[in-house]
């Protein structure tokens, strides 16, 4: 699936996209630096109905959000130097934990992942529209 969207249409693309979704729970999320990875998950949490701040989790790693459905995960591995890091900071525990969790720069850790799970790929078309595809397996 595709969509082609700015700021503003960026909340029917966030619920449009967990109906897309459906019951996956784990999603690795590529696109280059200020892409709009992060507005994207901050997007999906509003239609989730998120009760806690929801901001980067660049320094924390994860970021684990409160909803009415239970916690969603919110992972950033940009800052780790291999898979051994993100195991240590449990990164691996939020991913297998059956909700939902939302991972960013997911090619820093690979051999953390299952063999099948959804892509998102967000790229910037101009300085105000992003496309986003969500490969589901």
């Amino acid at each position: 699936m595709e969509w082609t969207y700015t700021l503003k249409e960026l909340p029917d693309v966030a619920r449009s996209f967990l109906s897309a979704l459906g019951d996956a729970r784990l999603v690795a999320m590529h696109g280059q630096m200020g892409a709009g990875k992060t507005t994207f998950v901050h997007a999906l949490c509003d239609v989730l109905k998120v009760t806690s701040p929801v901001g980067s989790p660049t320094f924390s790693i994860i970021n684990e959000y409160s909803s009415p459905g239970g916690p969603v995960y919110h992972i950033d591995l940009y800052r780790i130097r291999d898979e051994e890091e993100a195991i240590q900071a449990g990164v691996e525990d939020c991913m297998y934990s059956g909700r939902l969790c939302l991972v960013e720069w997911p090619e820093k850790a690979p051999g953390l992942f299952p063999s099948s799970y959804p892509e998102v790929f967000i790229d910037v078309l101009d300085p105000v529209t992003r496309r986003l595809k969500l490969n589901l397996p």
